[in-house]
């Protein structure tokens, strides 16, 4: 038996940076979807109607877009660690001067610019993970990074329903003490990046001399696998046919994700729920949509398939939202829509395996940024296009129903896409 089968460094990196990166992007997230409770009481302090609510919660992901792909290069020449920290310390200090909002164009301009400060972060991990783990066991540890995602909507979501309960501490109602209670720990955990995040293996002191050399080697081995089909220049992967349709594949899963995300508090309020008790109802779907991310990014990675894990995933999601819009009981409609985000969060983990296949050095960093900023333009359609429909029907159903033929698209897309991807290495597509 040779040292390199004896010696397994994964799990030591796992539990390493794992976490830490967990909480990054659980703070992330927090910041960046907080508004869907602030609005329970800021909409009618500031005068923000339904539509320009929607116009704001989704102007975030133009901001996001423009500075997305120049974001992760800039990342990819300087290092993680210097760049992850910058992106925290100043999205941290825009979310929190969200409080100081008077009115509607101080709403677009400021979460305009939290889309601005953040671009690059979510690429940016998805190609750190690429730095530590062979293809093989990407999907299990993007689906455990990324479930910070619905945790931090279901840790969020009690928490930011009691903040706002706060009345006029030192002259600030309850949805300014939510933006500057939450952006804080945005920029003192980008303080503690510049310590804690080493930009790879070779910059860990954590790791042995062997067990470096076993990691490098993995990769090494994956690359040298790939190097016949993977792209590595800039400009070529961004043209890249499959990395434009995985742009609108997850711009069709995207549109669902804050479709729901940004508007299931005001939802859950217009059932008659009071706004402690729309915490606590919106946190369990969260709950379990982040287990559904970890079991279903291990089976996808146990059996090397993407594209099917995918498509499944969000083929439920569609079928959540259909029948939220058709059964008409507010506890069916409110189970629907869970099946709904279970759907969502669960397809995450096998489609971000997914791109590191055919993608490499540069063309990762500019890739994986393409496709999520391609994708997260579905950020700003989704909300926009509830509180379009709902200030015009009074109703949310309809909306819901768009999201549900957006879904489907997306599990068609990846359907299609499947054939041309299938030529890659049994890690990551079949």
């Amino acid at each position: 038996m040779s040292l390199n089968e004896t010696v397994d460094p994964y799990r030591k990196i796992s539990l390493r940076i794992i976490p830490f990166m967990m909480v990054l992007y659980l703070v992330a997230f927090l910041d960046r979807v907080n508004i869907s409770f602030a609005a329970l009481t800021m909409n009618d302090d500031v005068g923000l109607t339904p539509y320009v609510y929607g116009w704001g919660a989704g102007i975030f992901f133009l901001g996001y877009f423009l500075f997305e792909v120049p974001s992760n290069v800039i990342l990819e020449k300087v290092g993680a660690r210097l760049w992850i920290a910058r992106i925290m310390i100043t999205w941290g200090l825009v979310s929190a001067a969200m409080a100081f909002v008077q009115g509607p164009w101080s709403f677009f301009i400021l979460r305009f610019l939290l889309g601005l400060a953040e671009a690059g972060f979510l690429p940016g991990m998805i190609l750190y993970l690429t730095y530590w783990f062979p293809a093989a066991q990407r999907a299990k540890f993007i689906g455990l990074f990324m479930a910070a995602v619905p945790l931090a909507s279901a840790v969020g979501a009690p928490l930011s329903s009691l903040i706002i309960g706060i009345e006029h501490a030192w002259g600030l109602k309850g949805w300014q003490w939510l933006f500057i209670i939450e952006g804080i720990p945005s920029c003192l955990l980008g303080l503690a990046v510049l310590r804690l995040l080493p930009n790879g293996p070779a910059q860990a002191p954590w790791l042995t001399l062997t067990e470096r050399r076993i990691v490098q080697e993995r990769l090494d081995k994956d690359h040298l696998a790939h190097s016949g089909r993977a792209q590595h220049r800039l400009w070529p992967a961004l043209v890249d046919r499959r990395v434009l349709l995985l742009g609108l594949v997850y711009f069709g899963i995207v549109i669902g994700l804050y479709g729901i995300g940004l508007w299931l508090p005001q939802m859950i309020k217009a059932m008659g729920f009071t706004n402690t008790q729309v915490g606590f109802i919106t946190a369990l779907p969260y709950l379990v949509s982040a287990i559904a991310m970890l079991l279903w990014g291990r089976h996808s990675d146990k059996t090397g398939e993407r594209v099917w894990h995918v498509a499944i995933a969000a083929a439920v999601s569609a079928i959540g939202f259909i029948g939220s819009v058709y059964l008409q009981s507010n506890l069916v409609a409110l189970l629907c829509l869970g099946i709904a985000s279970i759907g969502i969060y669960a397809s995450l983990g096998p489609f971000w395996a997914m791109p590191p296949v055919f993608l490499q050095g540069t063309a990762a960093a500019g890739g994986i940024a393409l496709i999520n900023s391609v994708g997260n333009l579905g950020g700003f359609v989704g909300p926009y296009l509830v509180g379009w429909i709902k200030q015009s029907t009074g109703s949310f159903q309809i909306g819901m129903g768009v999201l549900a033929c957006c879904l489907a698209a997306a599990a068609v897309m990846v359907l299609l896409l499947g054939r041309e991807l299938k030529s890659s290495r049994h890690d990551a597509i079949s």
